[in-house]
């Protein structure tokens, strides 16, 4: 499954011996992630040769003499395809070699450090380690907050250099999560506004570094929250033997409802009220689970292109669907439903990019879109949504997508189960252990056709649905 990585600007900049280079700014999921030269990530391509060989894509080539603009714009587009393209293989994102370097890219390390000097390039240690600076945080001993649906902390000692696979290890052993329910939950950025209200900002990815993000995050009031991570409320029912679980399934589901976020009818919400005063969460849970929109990602408020361009509309994602509730210029709203099955492809894009040349760094102002393909009347029609958190909706279709193949690669174990006879049992054995290593997520490239024209800026094609 490919990340969402891009980088959409590039800056030159003067070098200690006179000459120039460039920057390019890398972008995760539509915030800015870390700033690279060409050289560190070819050095950083010739060390995954040495573990993957030659299933990596290949690496966009070095140029001796100067590069025109177009030359210059060619490559930054061929270093992102490259991008996009090395973390579409598994193997590759749990490797420590992207793990490291990754890291790296986003800290400040002391240049007498080991692993520093075999990942510079250049003999010019100092000079590169200066130009890789994207946040200047060092690697040390730090606390971290992470914040509870239910509006509580807990305070966590961690390294500033620690994947946010480590600290949602950390925080979960803190609260006494079952270690094997740990994946069933993740962290988020989440932007907390006076009056209230929140907006998910994004996903942590495994390998970035939550207190890097935090600290760096162009998106103000932001904090480090912890919510479950899985849009099929069926899942609820294996988290239910876990207390501590259970308890921040709870939090979560209170929230929901405060914040409107799924709705209750009048007669559920007295139900659930009456529950909560008995601190009966099982049973509030297990309501909860007829509740329209429980267990969905709900998005701020954006516009869409259907059935007027420039129509508000509010979208929910979850239990294999995408419901947009759509205001209509005469203020009428109209609830629409996708579902998944109908769904061919999506694809997100930066519209009218502009830089702020203020400051000393310039920074991307983003208008993104996210467009899907959907059947109607057995013909492929496409809806496009407008919003900020338009990467925030593409993780959310891949996890649907993932869920939905994991359920099925359930279900086919389950027939292999039905057969009897001792080879049979065999059999099933060996089909189950393969089956593991793809139940996450399946390729649908055969299903993607690229859109030529559709890109303002530049495009992420999700080629691997």
């Amino acid at each position: 499954m490919k990340t969402h990585f891009c980088i959409p600007v590039s800056q030159r900049r003067p070098d200690a011996l006179g000459g120039r280079y460039v920057l390019y700014s890398v972008y995760l999921d539509g915030l800015l992630f870390c700033r690279v030269r060409y050289s560190q990530l070819h050095r950083w391509n010739e060390q995954l040769q040495r573990v993957f060989g030659s299933s990596l894509p290949p690496f966009p080539p070095k140029y001796y003499l100067a590069m025109t603009t177009s030359m210059a714009d060619e490559r930054r587009a061929q270093l992102e395809q490259y991008l996009q393209n090395v973390t579409a293989d598994p193997n590759v994102l749990r490797s420590d070699v992207f793990i490291e370097f990754l890291k790296l890219a986003q800290l400040v390390l002391s240049c007498t450090q080991k692993i520093c000097t075999e990942w510079l390039p250049t003999a010019s240690t100092e000079l590169e380690m200066e130009t890789s600076n994207t946040f200047n945080i060092t690697a040390e001993k730090a606390f971290l907050d992470i914040f509870l649906p239910n509006g509580r902390s807990v305070n966590i000692e961690i390294l500033t250099s620690d994947s946010a696979e480590r600290v949602l290890e950390v925080v979960s052993h803190k609260l006494r999560l079952s270690r094997e329910l740990v994946g069933y939950f993740g962290l988020f950025l989440i932007r907390f506004y006076k009056e209230g209200s929140l907006s998910v900002v994004k996903k942590l990815a495994d390998f970035e570094l939550p207190y890097v993000s935090l600290r760096s995050s162009e998106v103000q009031n932001c904090k480090v929250g912890l919510r479950k991570w899985y849009l099929d409320p069926a899942f609820d029912s294996v988290l239910m033997g876990c207390r501590s679980a259970v308890e921040l399934l709870y939090m979560q589901a209170v929230q929901d409802i405060e914040k409107e976020w799924i709705k209750p009818t009048q007669g559920q919400r007295q139900e659930l009220e009456a529950l909560q005063k008995e601190n009966n969460q099982t049973k509030f849970l297990q309501l909860c689970q007829e509740v329209q929109h429980y267990g969905y990602m709900q998005l701020d408020p954006c516009h869409c292109d259907s059935p007027e361009p420039g129509c508000r509309a509010v979208l929910s994602v979850g239990n294999d669907e995408i419901n947009c509730c759509i205001t209509l210029p005469d203020n009428r709203t109209q609830d629409v439903v996708f579902q998944m099955s109908r769904v061919k492809c999506w694809q997100v894009t930066f519209l009218r990019t502009l830089l702020d040349m203020d400051g000393p760094q310039r920074t991307l102002n983003q208008n993104l879109e996210l467009r899907f393909q959907y059947s109607e009347d057995s013909h492929w029609q496409w809806f496009i949504i407008y919003t900020k958190q338009a990467f925030l909706l593409s993780s959310c279709l891949k996890k649907m997508v993932s869920e939905k193949m994991a359920k099925l690669a359930a279900e086919n174990t389950e027939m292999q189960i039905e057969v009897p006879g001792k080879s049979k049992s065999k059999k099933y054995h060996i089909q189950q252990s393969k089956q593991k290593q793809y139940s996450s997520f399946l390729s649908r490239k055969s299903k993607i056709k690229r859109a030529e024209g559709d890109c303002v800026f530049g495009t992420i094609k999700e080629e691997d649905l």
